[in-house]
């Protein structure tokens, strides 16, 4: 199989730059081996995939491991700074001589509403609550009808989403402060109820080693989701032409209730 590690642009870089950079740092808990044992196991259920692409790929967290397993990947992301990031992180991967016989990356920065692909995939995923950036109706509509088409018969679609509650819960909760040696931030929230959106403020200082002296440079992060109701999401999914779909909670295979804090979708072409 071929290894391709260059970035094909489609769209202008709108997002994420600075906080690209600090991402993995910043996220280094959160538990991208999970993402990908949900994956395996929906996978065995409906059909082990040879090509995957996974919209909001970010900086490849899960897009390399895969690759790593020999999948055919495609990771799309809105930032070419995450997909700069993602593809340092490729070349510096221990196994990269055997990435090259096993499995293969395409990274392809593109908008996940109107994402395209030069032939349809087995499977798409998009994990880490990237659905919940798309802020309209209309946007989430779109996103499904285009995995729709660019899946093949039989072909999977796996994502997951914030619970409307645990929107609330962020703003019931916050603010929320890190501070570690290397990166620190303060983290607030605002939420609008009507349209269960919230808008979160990161105000984040990121260390940089000058001449022995230790030095931080601040930046401001504004990240904005929304939460939609879980039986509406399903209903557009099976209206997109999606014929099983499933919703289950936090990682587990147990049907989603009032309590669960992630939806997790499985839908089959």
């Amino acid at each position: 199989m071929s290894f391709e590690n260059e970035i094909e642009s489609a769209v202008p870089d709108m997002s994420y730059r600075k906080f690209a950079y600090v991402y993995d740092e910043l996220m280094e808990d959160m538990p991208y081996p999970d993402w990908i044992r949900f994956a395996r196991t929906a996978w065995e259920r409906h059909g082990m995939p040879k090509s995957v692409a996974e919209l909001g790929c970010g900086t490849g967290s899960i897009t390399i491991p895969l690759v790593n397993s020999g999948f055919e990947v495609t990771g799309i992301d809105l930032s070419a700074d995450m997909l700069s990031v993602a593809r340092s992180k490729m070349e510096a991967t221990p196994q990269g001589h055997r990435l090259y016989r096993e499995g293969s990356v395409r990274w392809v920065q593109q908008d996940m509403r109107d994402w395209r692909v030069p032939e349809p995939v087995d499977s798409v995923i998009s994990f880490c609550d990237c659905v919940n950036y798309l802020l309209e109706k209309e946007d989430v509509v779109r996103t499904f009808q285009r995995t729709y088409e660019m899946l093949k018969p039989e072909g999977t679609f796996l994502f997951d989403v914030h619970h409307p509650n645990t929107l609330i819960r962020y703003e019931e909760e916050q603010p929320f402060v890190l501070d570690e040696r290397s990166v620190s931030y303060i983290w607030t929230c605002d939420m609008d109820h009507d349209r269960c959106e919230i808008e979160h403020h990161l105000s984040i200082f990121s260390r940089a080693a000058e001449s022995g002296k230790d030095m931080y440079q601040r930046f401001e992060e504004v990240h904005v989701q929304r939460a939609y109701d879980p039986d509406w999401m399903k209903l557009e999914l099976t209206k997109a032409g999606f014929r099983d779909v499933r919703v289950y909670a936090d990682f587990e295979w147990k049907e989603a209730g009032e309590d669960a804090q992630r939806l997790f979708y499985v839908a089959v072409k």
